[in-house]
């Protein structure tokens, strides 16, 4: 292990994952530099690497996917591509790296561990159970794989799901992590100067960077602000702050713009001004405008930048020719051509949500609440809900599908959770559920965290869906627009009908939490019963 004076050495175990993937996931080396960027930060080092990076997304993921395995090079102290091919392919060299990474954590040569979307039960195996028996430290993203990480007994100091991330916070929340474990000082990098090769490393059609659910997922904290001012606006006194609600949601689309223009251009501040620029002449179209904005100025931004390199024109020429040009002109056509075709077609969804309470919203709560669980666990959630849930939003601070998500997945992850430390089937899924109910009721995430109890237990699982549907028929019957990813004591004041919410949110809760704690109860009882008729069969025979 580390010593006073020595570096700490951190082994980096992973893939691409499933929502990581939309998140940084997809593009391992500068994934893979952040993290190694905070490390060094932070006085330690990299230890050893093992990185699988998929061509798709892990949620959606097929045998003949192609794939590649990263891992660390000791001579020239860089991740290197050590095996690619297809996933499966991959798998089976990823298998063999995980026992050597596993013997140096056995002979001490690791002092902690990052997981990012690991495989506890496959790729990562063996690491994951040497960590356990020498008790590193460890963190990492990734709910569900935490999670299981977590029950396998590795002493797991902090942990989170992927949603609303970025390489650089993921880098920078681990090793704050380990530097407070460790106690040593660390002071996190937050941004490089730029280079003249950046133009290089852009590689690749910035049109492959187009996504609309890492958009979205990265705009998410926007959203929760505006959220945050109508519910302060409410309190006496302080009406006058419905003036900086409506502000806000002009605000919005110029958010959207400047995520879409980074995340397409990948050219840190040049992008973000772009993005302002084309977001504030976007306002207009709404958030569908900001994000068509913010898409045409990062593709514009890659191509000026380029061009104007190539010209050789001086680097503060190229900034102000790559930023307020592309930002210009692409704001410029939302403003006059786009905007109310996106005014138009965000409408109508809303219009269509409310259509579908106002004719039945007791139904229409029961049946999301039935399949939002479902949606969630075969990745159709980010790619579909939370959209739907953010415009409805745009308008009036809180969503239907907002609610639902907080009653349905939340609260009923909290109820499992909550019955497992109450009442476990063994001890040590107590210590598994504990951190998952914290999360959720503090932080209103981390759904995942009942992943584990759900996926071993066909009934925890039914009770899951039942509960969730129940919550949704009360979010419907109650007419709630609310939202998630904020503390569950402060959801209430978030929404229109806060009695109604929390008599959802307690509903659910409460009929998952029984379900679990009587499904547990008479799991452990079956299973004495089985264990002492085997012994009392030993002994007869």
């Amino acid at each position: 292990m580390g010593e006073a004076g020595t570096k700490q050495r951190i082994a980096i175990l992973g893939s691409s994952g499933g929502n990581l993937f939309y998140l940084g996931g997809k593009d391992p080396g500068k994934l893979l530099d952040e993290l190694l960027l905070q490390i060094e930060a932070a006085g330690m080092v990299c230890g050893s690497l093992q990185f699988i990076a998929a061509k798709a997304s892990m949620d959606n993921i097929k045998e003949d996917t192609l794939a590649e395995l990263y891992s660390w090079d000791e001579q020239t102290k860089k991740p290197a591509v050590t095996a690619a091919g297809t996933i499966a392919q991959v798998n089976e060299a990823a298998s063999q790296l995980d026992k050597e990474i596993a013997s140096k954590i056995a002979s001490e040569e690791i002092d902690a561990v990052i997981f990012m979307s690991a495989d506890p039960n496959g790729a990562n195996k063996q690491a994951v159970a040497a960590a356990a028996e020498k008790r590193l430290p460890a963190t990492g993203t990734g709910g569900t794989s935490m999670a299981a990480i977590a029950a396998k007994g590795v002493n797991v100091i902090a942990t989170s799901g992927t949603t609303g991330t970025t390489n650089r916070t993921r880098a920078v929340t681990f090793l704050t992590s380990f530097a407070k474990h460790f106690g040593v000082s660390y002071r996190p990098i937050i941004g490089k100067a730029m280079k003249q090769d950046q133009l290089e490393q852009a590689s690749g059609s910035p049109f492959k960077r187009i996504n609309l659910r890492g958009m979205m997922l990265s705009s998410l904290p926007g959203f929760i602000a505006m959220a945050l001012v109508l519910a302060i606006s409410k309190i006496p006194g302080l009406s006058g702050l419905s003036d900086v609600f409506d502000l806000m949601i002009n605000a919005l689309p110029v958010v959207l713009a400047v995520v879409a223009a980074k995340q397409v251009a990948d050219l840190d501040d040049v992008s973000i001004v772009a993005g302002i620029v084309a977001g504030v002449l976007s306002v207009k179209g709404g958030i569908i405008g900001g994000i068509i904005g913010g898409i045409c100025a990062g593709l514009l931004v890659q191509y000026i930048f380029r061009k104007c390199v190539q010209w050789r024109f001086p680097a503060t020429t190229v900034n102000i020719a790559a930023g307020g040009i592309s930002g210009l002109i692409s704001g410029l056509a939302v403003y006059f051509l786009i905007a109310p075709v996106a005014l138009w077609l965000g409408g109508g969804i809303r219009t269509l949500i409310d259509f579908l309470v106002y004719t039945n919203g007791t139904l229409a709560g029961l049946i999301a609440g039935l399949l939002i669980w479902p949606a969630i666990i075969g990745g159709v959630y980010h790619a579909a809900i939370l959209p739907i849930v953010l415009l409805e939003m745009e308008k009036t601070g809180n969503s239907f599908l907002g609610a639902v998500d907080m009653v349905g997945l939340v609260m009923v992850s909290a109820g499992i959770t909550l019955a497992n430390i109450v009442a476990p089937r063994d001890k040590g899924e107590a210590a598994v559920a504990a951190p998952g109910f914290a999360i959720n009721m503090g932080f209103g995430t981390f759904v995942e965290a009942a992943y584990p109890f759900m996926f071993s237990n066909k009934m925890v699982f039914a009770g899951a869906i039942l509960s969730s549907g129940l919550g949704g028929l009360l979010v419907g019957l109650f007419n709630v627009r609310g939202t998630a990813y904020v503390p569950s004591f402060m959801a209430p004041l978030l929404s229109n009908n806060a009695a109604g919410f929390i008599i959802a949110m307690a509903g659910a809760l409460i009929c998952s939490f029984l379900i679990t704690f009587f499904t547990n109860k008479v799991t452990k009882k079956n299973t004495k019963t089985t264990n002492a008729d085997q012994t009392a069969s030993e002994i007869a025979g």
